[in-house]
């Protein structure tokens, strides 16, 4: 439905192109949500790179898995291993590994449950949360470049739709976990 036209930049790498104009194939009409998909697989792809390379910030070995699990306990604290591994959509004998190999790592550490004496949690270590941001800091570093080709016109737009995205996909705001919020 929509293609943008990217123009390249100059020799610094603050001006790798500049999205500037975006073209319609058809006369203007409301996307369906075949055209939406198509556009968040797209971005899908670009943001799934990004976060690829920025795990690089955490060290070796960090998989992508790993690092979810620590966003996630960081967002919404300690967790069970059968309820972490819910929200990571994984099997619990998944998160025993890769909370054996974070707590190797100091990213973790085991909790008594108080409610489940044979119960243990899992809860992010300060070590762990300093991953979590110097991650999240290079992930911004890298989007920051490329939001800075788009036009300030689709700005807001593009601000309204992720938003809307984010929250219908059940993820914490950005600021919630970052800035230390709970909820």
């Amino acid at each position: 439905m929509h293609r943008a036209t990217i123009y390249p930049g100059g020799d610094d790498s603050a001006s790798q192109g500049t999205v500037v104009a975006m073209n319609r194939s058809q006369a203007p009409m409301t996307p369906t949500q075949d055209d939406l998909t198509d556009a968040v697989v797209g971005a899908s792809r670009a943001l799934l790179a990004i976060a690829v390379r920025s795990l690089a910030a955490a060290g070796e070995g960090m998989t992508l898995v790993q690092y979810r699990a620590l966003v996630v306990l960081d967002y919404r604290g300690e967790q069970r291993i059968a309820d972490l591994a819910e929200m990571l959509a994984v099997n619990s004998s998944t998160v025993t590994r890769l909370s054996e190999r974070l707590v190797r790592k100091h990213l973790v550490r085991r909790v008594a449950d108080p409610d489940d004496g044979r119960a243990t949690r899992i809860a992010i270590t300060e070590q762990g949360r300093t991953v979590v941001e110097a991650v999240t800091a290079r992930r911004r570093a890298e989007i920051s470049k490329i939001v800075r080709k788009m036009p300030p016109a689709s700005r807001l737009a593009a601000v309204n739709a992720l938003e809307t995205f984010t929250a219908a996909a059940g993820e914490a705001p950005e600021q919630s976990w970052t800035l230390g919020w709970t909820s």
